[in-house]
């Protein structure tokens, strides 16, 4: 598969599920919007925009390229191997899976990448917007890795474009702010992340918000003890963000969003238990 190709395919998927899940999100929303649409999905496309001109400019190697280079230098585990394709093609995709749990994981235990990812969690409603608003320094980070990745398993070609197509279309649909029947729910996130399932990684209580890693799938909590399943307060009362930003002006404008890791947190403006403090401790 050629750069082209895999541009087409990503973007054709990321348009797809964008409308699909906005007109899910109108016509049965899960709960009421703390601030309104407009800003908040203005501010979160045009950081998408920065981050893939950025991503394109800083890093000109794309995993499929790599995947590519891994294969015809028979580089990485799985060209070690004869297996079947199809075979090598989904486990590949599974241990790619399992490094962005991982990294996620990195991403809230370490302070630093801490403060990049709290551009993500500062927003005040989950919606899928929220799916793809990272800070552009987080997108580069999370991209070296993926090359890294990709070369370490010898991952295929195809099973990286498959990868980034469905951790992008599960990021938006787990993000997004639609309702389901409880019983779906419960049969639907043992096979792939929910709405209902994710919120409660969005909650301002810290022991919520060091839950419910996975994007994709949802194995992984469940297998490593991270997975919490219902939010303490409830999913209609439940408060989303951090206690840092609470402003609409510091979660909505783009020029804020990407100063939150260079600027200093600010204090709530209410008092709250220390359990939702949500900054890494150690």
């Amino acid at each position: 598969m050629d750069t082209q190709t895999e541009i087409i395919v990503r973007l054709s998927a990321f348009a797809g599920v964008l409308l699909a899940m906005t007109l899910w999100e109108l016509s049965s929303p899960r709960r009421k919007l703390a601030a309104g649409k407009g800003g908040r999905w203005t501010s979160n496309l045009l950081l998408v925009a920065i981050n893939t001109v950025a991503a394109r400019l800083i890093i000109p190697v794309t995993a499929v390229a790599a995947a590519l280079t891994a294969e015809s230098g028979g580089w990485g585990l799985l060209h070690q191997v004869a297996w079947p394709y199809w075979l090598e093609v989904t486990l590949a995709v599974i241990a790619l899976d399992l490094v962005i749990y991982f990294q996620h994981v990195l991403f809230h235990a370490v302070p630093a990448l801490w403060r990049l990812h709290k551009v993500h969690h500062a927003d005040l409603d989950v919606d899928v917007t929220t799916g793809i608003r990272f800070h552009t320094l987080e997108i580069l980070l999370s991209a070296l890795l993926k090359l890294a990745a990709v070369v370490a398993f010898g991952a295929p070609a195809l099973a990286v474009v498959l990868f980034e197509v469905i951790l992008n279309a599960t990021s938006m649909f787990n993000h997004s702010n639609v309702k389901m029947p409880e019983k779906v729910d419960r049969l639907l996130r043992w096979i792939v992340v929910t709405p209902d399932m994710h919120r409660i990684h969005h909650s301002i209580i810290r022991r919520e918000t060091d839950s419910n890693f996975g994007f994709n799938l949802p194995w992984w909590d469940r297998l490593l003890g991270t997975y919490r399943s219902d939010p303490q307060e409830g999913h209609e009362r439940m408060t989303l963000g951090i206690t840092d930003y609470r402003e609409e002006d510091d979660v909505e404008r783009l020029h804020h969003m990407l100063l939150i890791p260079f600027r200093r947190a600010k204090q709530a403006t209410t008092a709250r238990r220390s359990e939702t403090e949500n900054e890494p401790q150690g």
